[in-house]
């Protein structure tokens, strides 16, 4: 019976897909996770906190998004890559962001130092 439920059904390995009945679902998150990447990508102008915040809590849901569509792969299949593209937005956000706030620290502390350094009349 195996034999004919490869020849019917390739693709079906495992027997998490037996009762799967063919409709797709969205992964839970997957459109706030490219909408916070795209925002990590567009915040990192302010400061680079504005887009760290959007960045980290993209990557945080697309973790949990990653966790549901890994239990059944297949029914999930259509709406994962809207969440893999948020995924590499919120990383690419999150580093520009990153540095670009490091880069101000290291800028308010050079200015700090050297307005400190100035005579007092």
């Amino acid at each position: 019976m195996s034999e004919l439920n490869d020849l019917l059904d390739p693709g079906l390995e495992n027997n998490d897909n037996l009762n799967y009945d063919g409709r797709t679902e969205p992964v839970p998150n997957a459109t706030a996770v490219l909408v916070l990447g795209i925002c990590s990508i567009v915040g990192c102008v302010a400061l680079g906190i504005a887009g760290l915040v959007c960045g980290i809590i993209a990557l945080v849901l697309f973790k949990k998004s990653k966790a549901v569509y890994l239990t059944n792969p297949v029914k999930y299949e259509s709406s994962f890559k809207n969440a893999k593209a948020g995924q590499i937005c919120a990383i690419i956000g999150t580093s520009i962001s990153g540095l670009y706030f490091i880069w101000w620290i290291i800028y308010f502390v050079i200015i700090g130092t050297l307005l400190s350094n100035l005579p007092v009349t």
